[in-house]
C-alpha cells in the first residue's frame, strides 16, 4: 500500500471536516444518487426492490431516502448473489474460501476483502470490500483516529514510525482486526497483535518487548493492560488511546485516559460499514461520518446506507445498534449520537487457587457454529468451572453437538492455558434472558449468577 498515496487521500478526506452543514448535506445527497442510479443498473435485487415499490428510475433523482424499501441481514445472506454487483464470485465461494484458506489478510481472488460477523450460532454473513471501498473505508478510519490532528503534525508522528499495539480477537475475519493491521501498514506504522486469547503473562512479556507508543482495541482489553499497568507489572509511554468494537462507558473512558495520561478517541463502525463515526468525548458525543454514509433512525431502529461500497451496496440495512441522533455541533457538518448502546459482555475471570488469574473474552467464545445449535450461555458456577447451556433445533443429534462443543472449548482453554478450568455442556429447552434486564446474555460470571440465586 503506498503511503504517499494515503496521505494524499487523508488530506483530500479531512477537508470534509471543514464543510458547513448545508455543504455536508449536499455532498452526502450527491453521493447517494449516485449509488442508487447505479443499484439499478447493476444489482438485480435492488432493481426488484425499488420496482416492487412503485418506485421508477425517473423517481431515483428526488425521492427520500426514507420512500426506498428496508432490508436487514437476513435479506443480505438470502440474496447475496443478487446483491453484489460484481459477477466473479458468489456467496458460496467465499464460503469455501473462508473455511479452505488461512484468516490473514490476503484478499480473495486479490481483490476482494472479505470479513464476517462474528454472529453467535449460524452460518455468518459475509460482507465484501472490492479495493476501492476497501481504500476509502481505511481514510475514514485514519482519519478517526488522527482526530483533529493537523497534517503536520501527523507526518511528524510518522516519520517516527510509531509502534502500534492492537489488543483484540485477531484469529478471524474480523473487520477491525484487517482495517487496523491493512491501515497500520499503510501509514508505514510497526505493529504487533495481541491476542485476547492470549495467556496473560504472555501479554506482560510481549508489551514490555514491543513497546507500544500507541494502543488500538477493545476497551474490555485495553482495560485489563491498564490494570496491569496500575499494578505495576507494565511500564508504557502511550501518545494515544484508540477504542474500537464494543460500547465505551463514560467511566471506563475515564479511567483509560488517566491511567495512560493521553487522548483517548473511540471509532464506531460495523461489519456493514467499518467507518461510521468517532466519539472524541463524552460532551461532543458520537460525530457520525456523514461524508461515508447515511445513517437513519426510526422508532428505535437504525438504518445504514453505505454510501462508498458499490460491490456490496448496502441501502436502508437494518442494524442492530441503536443510536438517538443530535443536531450537530457548531462548527462541525457532522451528525452528533449518544453514545452507543450496544451489547457489552462481562469477561469470564478465573482463579487456580494458587494466585494465578486469567479471563476469557466474550469474543473468544462466541463462534460455535454448530449444526443444529440454536443458542449457547456461558455461565460460571464456580472461580475455576463453568457450564455451557446449549439450545438445540428439534431432532437434532444432541450428542455430536455435545462433542463438538467440548472439542471446540478444550482447544480455546487449551491456547489460553487455562486446562484447569472444569466446564460441562448442559442442553436447555430455551436459553432464557436475565430477569434483571429482560436481555440474553452470552456470558453470566460467577458475581452475576450468585446474585441471580440471592434474588
Amino acid at each position: 500500500m503506498n503511503v504517499f498515496k494515503i496521505l494524499k487521500d487523508l488530506s483530500i478526506l479531512q477537508k470534509n471536516t471543514r464543510l458547513t452543514e448545508t455543504q455536508m448535506k449536499k455532498l452526502q445527497n450527491e453521493k447517494l444518487r449516485t449509488l442508487l442510479h447505479f443499484v439499478w443498473e447493476y444489482s438485480p435485487f435492488y432493481r426488484n426492490a425499488f420496482e416492487r415499490a412503485g418506485i421508477t428510475k425517473e423517481q431515483l433523482d428526488c425521492l427520500p431516502l426514507s420512500a426506498f424499501p428496508v432490508m436487514d441481514k437476513t435479506d443480505l445472506m438470502e440474496h447475496f448473489d443478487e446483491i453484489i454487483t460484481v459477477s466473479d464470485l458468489c456467496q458460496e465461494d467465499l464460503r469455501r474460501f473462508d473455511a479452505e484458506t488461512a484468516a490473514d489478510r490476503t484478499p480473495y481472488q486479490g481483490k476482494y476483502h472479505v470479513i464476517h460477523s462474528s454472529g453467535s450460532t449460524g452460518k455468518p454473513a459475509y460482507f465484501l470490500y472490492d479495493e476501492d471501498a476497501w481504500h476509502t473505508m481505511l481514510l475514514g478510519i485514519i482519519r478517526g483516529a488522527l482526530w483533529r490532528m493537523p497534517m503536520a503534525q501527523i507526518l511528524k508522528l510518522l516519520a517516527g514510525r510509531p509502534r502500534i499495539l492492537y489488543i483484540a480477537a485477531t484469529d478471524g475475519r474480523y473487520g477491525g482486526a484487517m482495517a487496523v493491521g491493512d491501515g497500520i501498514d499503510g501509514v508505514g506504522a510497526r505493529q504487533m497483535y495481541l491476542d485476547i486469547k492470549t495467556p496473560l503473562e504472555d501479554w506482560v512479556r510481549n508489551v514490555h518487548r514491543f513497546k507500544p507508543n500507541i494502543i488500538i482495541g477493545y476497551p474490555s482489553a485495553i482495560k485489563i493492560l491498564a490494570e496491569l499497568v496500575e499494578e505495576g507489572q507494565v511500564q508504557v509511554k502511550i501518545k494515544r488511546v484508540i477504542s474500537c468494537g464494543e460500547p465505551l462507558s463514560s467511566g471506563l473512558r475515564f479511567f483509560l485516559e488517566q491511567t495512560f495520561q493521553c487522548p483517548l478517541l473511540n471509532i464506531y463502525g460495523a461489519s456493514e460499514s467499518l467507518a461510521l463515526g468517532v466519539e472524541t468525548g463524552t460532551e461532543d458525543g458520537m460525530l457520525l461520518f456523514d461524508d461515508l454514509n447515511v445513517i437513519e433512525v426510526e422508532d428505535g431502529a437504525m438504518y445504514l446506507t453505505c454510501l462508498y461500497n458499490f460491490a456490496q451496496p448496502l441501502i436502508r440495512c437494518r442494524i442492530s445498534d441503536h443510536l438517538r441522533l443530535k443536531k450537530t455541533m457548531e462548527g462541525s457538518p457532522f451528525t452528533r449520537a449518544e453514545i452507543l448502546l450496544g451489547r457489552s459482555e462481562d469477561l469470564l475471570w478465573f482463579e487456580d487457587g494458587m494466585g494465578h488469574r486469567d479471563f476469557l473474552h466474550p469474543l473468544a467464545v462466541e463462534g460455535f457454529c454448530i449444526e443444529g445449535l440454536l443458542d449457547y450461555q456461558f455461565r460460571q458456577t464456580a472461580p475455576d468451572a463453568f457450564e455451557m447451556l446449549a439450545e438445540t433445533a428439534p431432532n437434532a443429534r444432541t450428542a455430536e453437538i455435545k462433542t463438538q462443543m467440548l472439542r471446540q472449548m478444550e482447544a480455546i482453554l487449551r491456547e489460553k492455558q487455562l486446562e484447569y478450568v472444569q466446564f460441562c455442556v448442559r442442553f436447555v429447552d430455551t436459553i432464557l434472558p436475565s430477569h434483571r434486564t429482560g436481555k440474553k446474555q452470552l456470558i453470566v460470571p460467577y458475581e452475576k449468577l450468585e446474585l441471580e440465586k440471592a434474588v
